[in-house]
C-alpha cells in the first residue's frame, strides 16, 4: 500500500510539471545508431525508403535509399532511448552496460542482408566463420530487434534460426512466422495476424455483417492476411464477396479501379483492408476520387499511419473502424528526444554528408541536422505506439539477461567480460520471461507470440482535417466493443447494413442461390414440418401424433374442438330444439284434453301418445350432439338419433296400413280393423322397433370409441373439430335407411287412397309427411357427403329438428286446426271411414 501512495505521489509531481529531468539525461551521447557496450544488441529499422528503381538493378549494390523514414528513424531512436534506460537503472543489470547497432533495412530483401551479414560476423571482427559447429560460436550482437515489415523476416528469420539467435520483431506480424520448425528463434512484441484476423470477424459478427470484401496489398503481409481471413470468416458464415490485390511494385491505378468496380458491383457495404500504408493510400486515393462510402476496417500496418489519415477528403470515406496493437505512452520519450536533439543542435555546424561513408557505418548521414524543430515527428500517434512495442522488445531482452546471467539487485553471477553468454542462451531465457510494463503484462508463449492484444479504434475527424484515433473497446482472445462510443458517419447516423440477403424470419429456412452461403431465398416451412434452430438446412417433419401451421418453430399436439354450448351454432339448435319441443307439448296437451274423441282415435289414440313422446325423446337426445364428446355419449348419439323416429314412423305406418285396409279391402276391413288397431299395430310397431334396434346395436358393436377413432387420425391439423366418429358408414346408412323405408312405405300405402267425401282425409296428413321425411332425409344424403365435419353435426342435428318438425306440421296440426278452430266437426259422422271401416265412396260422375 504504501508503495502504491508513492507511485501516486511521483505522479502527481510529473504531471504538475515539477519534476526535474532525469540525471541520466545528462549523459544521452548524439551517436544515434551505435554505442559501445558489455553485451550488443542489433537493430533493424526502416530508416530510409527506396528511391531507385529496382526494374533497372544490375548489380547487387545498385540500390539507393536516400530518402529520410521519420517513421523508422524515430524506431531506432526509441531504441537508444530503450536501452540509455535501461544502462540507467542499476538494478536490473548491476555492473553491465547493453550497446547497440542499429542498421537501415529500407524494407528491402537485398538492403537488409547486409546489416544481418555484419551483426552475425564473430565478435569485433568483421569476419563471418564457416565452423562446424555453431554451439560456442559468439556473434556480434546476442538478439536481433526487427525488422519491421512480414516481407523481409522471411528472408533474413531462417538465417538467423539457424544461430538461434533471438529475432524480436516489432511490427512483424505474419502467422507464418509461429511455424518454430522454420524460425525457430522468432519472437514478436505485436501480436500475430491470426489474432487479429479473429478481432476483425468477431467485428462483423457483432454488427451482424456477412457480406463483405477484403482487400490486401500484393505482398507478405497482404497476401497472408487476406488468406486467413477468407478462411476464417468462411468457418464462422461470414461470405467474402470480392477478394482483391493492390500492387506495391507496379502501378497500382488500374488494379485498384478494378477492385473498386467489383466491390460497387458486389453491393458490400464494408470492406476490410489487410495492407500496407503505401498500397492503403493509393487505394482510398481512388475511394476518395469516386466519392464512396462505407465501412473501413483497417489492419495495424496502417490503422494509425499519417500517409493514409491525411489524405485529403479521408473524412468522406464513412465509417473506418481499426485495430492497433496494444501499448502505453512513453512519458520520457519526448522529452528524451528534445534533450538530444538539443544536444545535436548545440554541436558544431556539420559538415556537407561525406557521401563516401557506408550505409553501415552511417544510415542516416543527414540526421546531423537534427534540432528541437524535429521533435514533432515523434509526437504522432503510429511512432508512440510502435515505440512502444521497440521499447517492450528491449526490455524483454534485458530481463531475460537479468535472469539468464543470475542477476539480483547489486551484481550478476555471470560477467559477460570474462564469461561467454551465447543467443541460444538467451532465447531459452526469453521463452520464459514474464515482464510488466507501463501496467502491461507481457510473456511469450510457445509460438513467440505475445499475451496481450489490440486496441479497437475509429477514425473520427475534427474540423473534417484531423483524424482522431477513439477507443472504442479492446481484444484479446474475445472482442469488447462499447457500441455507444462508435458514431456511424452515415446518413441517419445508425449502423450500416451489409448482408447479401436479409435474414430469414422465424420458421424460414434458407435456400441458398449462386455460390455464396450469405445469398439466399426464404424458404416458409410448410404444415408439417418445423425449424427450431436458424442454421438448420431443411425444415424437420412433425413428430406422429403433432402438426405444426407454417414457418412453425415447433410442433404441436392438436387442439380439438366442438360444438359448445355457447357457440352461435349450439345456440341457434338450441333454440330450434325449444321450439319444437313447445310444440309436441302443446300438440299432446291438446291431444289429451280431447282424448276419446273421434278425431283422436282416428289419428291413432294411444298411440299418438307414444308417437309424440318418442319425437320428444328424438328432441331431447340430439343435446348428445353438443357439447364436449365421450365415449358414452358417442355410443348413444347415431343410435337414439335412429331408434326414436323409428317408432313415430311405426306408428304412422300402422295407421297407414289400415287406411289401405279399408280403401283395398273394403269387404272385409269392417271385420278384422279392431284387430289391425290393437294387436296388429302393436305387433307392427315392435316389429319395427326390433328391427331398428337390432341395426343400432350392430352399429353400437361396430362402431369404434372416441378415444379409439382419436387414437387412430392422422394428424394434420393443429385445430380441428372433434365429432362422435360414423362408422361403419354401411350401419350409418341402414339405420338412417330403414327410417326412410318406413316413412317410404307409409306414403306409398296412402298416395292413392281415395277422400271421403265429407270426411276428413287421414291419408292427405300421412302422405305429406312421410314425403317431407322422405325429401329431408335424401337430400341430406348427398349434402352431408361434402361437409366438414362440424357442419356435418349442425346439419345433422338441424334435419332431425326439421324432419320433426315436419312430421308434427304435417300429421298433428291440421288435426290440432280442426279441434281448435272446428270443434263442431269432430264427430263420429265427419270420421266415420277410419273410425267403422267403411270405404269412401268414390264421386259420381256427372
Amino acid at each position: 500500500m504504501t508503495k502504491e501512495w508513492i507511485l501516486l505521489v511521483l505522479c502527481g509531481i510529473q504531471g504538475s510539471g515539477l519534476s526535474a529531468k532525469p540525471s541520466w539525461f545528462q549523459n544521452i551521447s548524439t551517436d544515434l545508431f551505435k554505442s559501445p557496450g558489455d553485451i550488443m544488441i542489433g537493430g533493424l529499422f526502416p530508416i530510409n525508403e527506396l528511391t531507385s528503381d529496382l526494374s533497372k538493378r544490375v548489380k547487387p549494390d545498385d540500390l539507393e535509399c536516400n530518402s529520410i523514414s521519420t517513421f523508422g528513424l524515430s524506431l531506432a531512436l526509441a531504441m537508444k532511448f530503450s536501452l540509455d534506460e535501461i544502462n540507467s537503472k542499476e538494478n536490473l543489470l548491476p555492473g553491465i552496460t547493453l550497446g547497440f547497432e542499429s542498421y537501415d533495412t529500407c524494407m528491402q530483401p537485398a538492403i537488409v542482408m547486409k546489416p544481418v551479414l555484419q551483426l552475425l560476423t564473430k565478435g569485433t571482427t568483421e569476419e563471418l566463420d564457416v565452423t562446424c559447429n555453431y554451439t560456442d560460436y559468439k556473434p556480434r550482437v546476442i538478439a536481433i530487434i526487427g525488422p519491421n515489415s512480414s516481407d523481409l523476416v522471411p528472408v533474413i528469420g531462417k538465417l538467423i534460426g539457424f544461430f538461434l539467435m533471438p529475432l524480436i520483431s516489432y511490427g512483424a506480424t505474419s502467422d507464418m512466422f509461429s511455424d518454430k520448425e522454420t524460425f525457430p528463434s522468432f519472437m514478436r512484441t505485436v501480436p500475430s495476424d491470426r489474432w487479429q484476423v479473429t478481432a476483425m470477424v468477431q467485428l462483423l459478427k457483432e454488427f451482424g455483417w456477412n457480406w463483405v470484401s477484403v482487400v490486401g496489398s500484393d505482398d507478405e503481409y497482404g497476401q497472408k492476411g487476406q488468406q486467413q481471413f477468407s478462411s476464417m470468416a468462411n468457418e464462422e458464415s461470414i461470405c467474402v464477396a470480392y477478394q482483391g490485390l493492390i500492387p506495391v511494385y507496379s502501378d497500382p491505378v488500374q488494379a485498384v479501379t478494378e477492385i473498386l468496380n467489383r466491390i460497387v458491383d458486389a453491393k458490400v457495404g464494408v470492406v476490410v483492408v489487410f495492407s500496407l500504408p503505401k498500397p492503403a493510400r493509393d487505394f482510398f486515393a481512388e475511394v476518395i476520387r469516386r466519392n464512396m462510402t462505407g465501412v473501413w476496417v483497417a489492419s495495424t500496418a496502417w490503422a494509425l499511419n499519417d500517409i493514409v489519415s491525411t489524405l485529403p477528403g479521408i473524412n468522406t470515406i464513412g465509417t473506418v473502424l481499426a485495430f492497433a496493437d496494444i501499448t502505453r505512452p512513453l512519458d520520457l520519450f519526448t522529452p528524451y528526444i528534445r534533450e538530444l536533439f538539443t544536444k545535436i543542435e548545440e554541436m558544431q555546424i556539420p559538415q556537407q554528408p561525406d557521401t563516401e561513408i557506408s550505409p553501415l557505418d552511417n544510415p542516416c548521414t543527414r540526421c546531423s541536422y537534427l534540432s528541437q524543430a524535429n521533435v514533432s515527428m515523434v509526437e504522432i500517434k503510429l511512432v508512440q505506439r510502435s515505440a512502444f512495442s521497440v521499447y517492450t522488445a528491449i526490455y524483454c531482452v534485458a530481463h531475460a539477461l537479468h535472469n539468464l546471467l543470475g542477476c539480483n539487485a547489486t551484481r550478476c553471477a555471470l560477467n559477460p567480460k570474462t564469461d561467454n553468454v551465447y543467443p541460444w542462451q538467451l532465447l531459452q531465457s526469453l521463452q520464459k520471461v514474464s515482464v510488466d510494463l507501463e501496467g502491461v503484462s507481457l510473456q511469450f508463449d510457445k509460438e513467440g507470440n505475445p499475451s496481450f492484444g489490440y486496441d479497437a479504434l475509429q477514425w473520427n475527424f475534427d474540423n473534417d482535417t484531423t483524424v482522431r484515433f477513439d477507443v472504442i473497446g479492446y481484444f484479446y482472445q474475445n472482442l469488447m466493443i462499447n457500441k455507444n462510443n462508435i458514431t456511424w458517419h452515415t446518413k441517419n447516423g445508425k449502423v450500416p447494413m451489409s448482408t447479401c440477403s436479409s435474414d430469414c424470419g422465424i420458421g424460414q429456412v434458407r435456400r441458398v442461390k449462386g455460390f455464396h452461403s450469405c445469398c439466399f431465398d426464404c424458404i416458409d416451412c410448410k404444415e408439417g414440418t418445423f425449424l427450431n434452430r436458424s442454421d438448420d438446412i431443411q425444415c424437420k417433419s412433425c413428430p406422429i401424433g403433432q402438426w405444426s401451421t407454417p414457418r412453425s418453430t415447433s410442433c404441436v399436439y392438436p387442439i380439438y374442438t366442438y360444438l359448445d354450448w355457447s357457440n352461435y351454432e349450439s345456440v341457434g339448435l338450441i333454440l330450434g330444439g325449444i321450439l319444437v319441443l313447445v310444440s309436441l307439448v302443446w300438440v299432446g296437451v291438446l291431444f289429451f284434453k280431447h282424448r276419446g274423441t273421434p278425431l283422436v282415435k282416428t289419428a291413432g289414440g294411444p298411440l299418438t301418445g307414444l308417437m309424440l313422446l318418442s319425437l320428444v325423446g328424438e328432441c331431447i337426445s340430439l343435446v348428445l350432439f353438443l357439447g364436449q364428446p365421450g365415449d358414452v355419449v358417442c355410443r348413444l348419439q347415431e343410435p337414439l338419433n335412429a331408434f326414436f323416429p323409428t317408432v313415430a314412423l311405426s306408428v304412422i305406418l300402422t295407421i297407414s296400413l289400415q287406411i289401405v285396409c279399408i280403401t283395398e279391402f273394403p269387404e272385409k276391413s269392417s271385420d278384422h280393423l279392431e284387430n289391425i288397431r290393437g294387436r296388429g299395430s302393436l305387433f307392427v310397431i315392435l316389429g319395427c322397433c326390433g328391427v331398428q334396434a337390432g341395426l343400432c346395436g350392430w352399429y353400437a358393436q361396430e362402431a369404434p370409441s372416441l378415444t379409439q377413432y382419436v387414437a387412430s387420425l392422422e394428424v394434420t391439423y393443429v385445430k380441428a373439430f372433434l365429432r362422435c366418429p360414423v362408422e361403419p358408414m354401411l350401419n350409418f346408412g341402414l339405420m338412417l335407411g330403414f327410417n326412410v323405408m318406413l316413412a317410404l312405405v307409409s306414403f306409398m300405402a296412402t298416395f292413392m287412397a281415395l277422400k271421403p267425401p265429407g270426411q276428413y282425409n287421414l291419408a292427405r296428413d300421412i302422405t305429406i309427411s312421410t314425403l317431407s321425411y322422405c325429401v329431408l332425409w335424401v337430400m341430406f344424403i348427398p349434402i352431408y357427403t361434402s361437409l366438414s365435419d362440424k357442419e356435418k353435426s349442425i346439419a345433422q342435428v338441424g334435419v332431425s329438428l326439421l324432419s320433426i318438425i315436419g312430421l308434427v306440421a304435417s300429421y298433428f296440426f291440421p288435426k290440432c286446426q280442426l279441434l281448435v278452430k272446428h270443434p263442431e266437426l269432430n264427430t263420429d259422422d265427419h270420421f266415420r271411414t277410419f273410425l267403422e271401416g267403411v270405404p269412401p265412396t268414390p264421386p259420381e260422375e256427372s
